[in-house]
């Protein structure tokens, strides 16, 4: 595929110093930095807890997509929910994918690297006192076997309030990535319709899992997830993506801050349809790619 991103914009972009960021004119979206980076997973964590406890005050329903990663703000809210005893009864939570093995079946629930669903039941719901956790029948999960279960649950749910996500260096959000076939084609607008599907990662995906989790052991990395598309993604009120992992992350917050929307970098679709976009990050995150001088 080849690039339609304007360089010219694109270096003029990565070279903002980072002071400038957080009130610059052009930023699509909010920026809130934090000095160290915990506190941005602290902050999150309460801000799920508020969400919840405003809406239960005004007899409301909590909507909710949610990642398998970043996790650090679950155990914030885990503490918050069974301190104040909060209830969550009324929660809907739509999980964002799962890994996938080479002939694109799931591997074994359990908590350990290739079952996010194992993951969330134990890091996420299994903080939480019984009494006042989300019901399992208002969890949803990607599912295989019946791929349009999501996006129909949440059109008839009229979109959810509030996506949380992290930010893939390429701009990935859950498992949707750039498209590079060079058989074929898919718009921008085409993209923001695509619904929740089985897919090849891309070698970039790869290599950057393998990186950082597997010390570059790319044969260990799933090749294949299940991930819900840009249609439900895009069917929220606000969106906010966590993203505090350092330098390998500062052209996808630059990109998402300035681009117009292109699926090279797919985050860029949110402002373009989600009116409330925000990143909380730290200093790492968003020094300049790119000599200031």
């Amino acid at each position: 595929m080849s690039s339609r991103i304007d360089t010219a914009k694109l270096y003029e972009w990565c070279r903002i110093p980072a002071e400038e960021l957080e009130s610059h004119p052009d930023s699509k979206i909010h920026l809130k930095i934090f000095e160290q980076k915990k506190n941005a997973s602290v902050y999150l964590g309460n801000l799920m807890a508020d969400e919840v406890y405003r809406h239960n005050q005004k007899g409301k329903r909590t909507k909710w997509i949610l990642p398998a990663g970043p996790m650090g703000q679950y155990e914030i809210f885990a503490k918050r929910v069974n301190e104040e005893n909060i209830s969550l009864k009324n929660v809907y939570v739509f999980h964002m994918d799962d890994f996938l093995d080479w002939q694109g079946r799931p591997y074994p629930v359990r908590n350990d690297y290739y079952s996010l669903k194992g993951n969330m039941l134990a890091d996420f719901y299994g903080k939480i006192k019984p009494e006042l956790n989300i019901p399992e029948e208002n969890r949803f999960f990607p599912d295989i076997n019946n791929l349009d279960a999501i996006d129909k649950k949440i059109e008839e749910m009229d979109g959810v309030d509030t996506l949380i996500g992290g930010l893939g260096y390429k701009g990935l959000v859950a498992f949707c990535e750039a498209p590079n076939s060079p058989y074929y084609t898919i718009s921008e607008e085409e993209y923001a319709k695509s619904k929740t599907r089985i897919v090849h990662l891309n070698e970039d995906t790869l290599i950057s899992l393998s990186e950082r989790d597997m010390g570059g052991l790319t044969h260990n990395i799933p090749p294949m997830a299940v991930t819900m598309g840009f249609k439900s993604m895009l069917n929220t009120k606000r969106a906010i993506f966590l993203v505090t992992t350092g330098q390998w992350k500062r052209t996808a917050i630059r990109m998402l801050m300035f681009s117009e929307p292109t699926v090279e970098y797919p985050a860029t679709l949110f402002p373009e349809y989600v009116k409330d976009v925000t990143v909380l990050t730290d200093p790492d995150s968003i020094c300049p790619p790119l000599d200031t001088e």
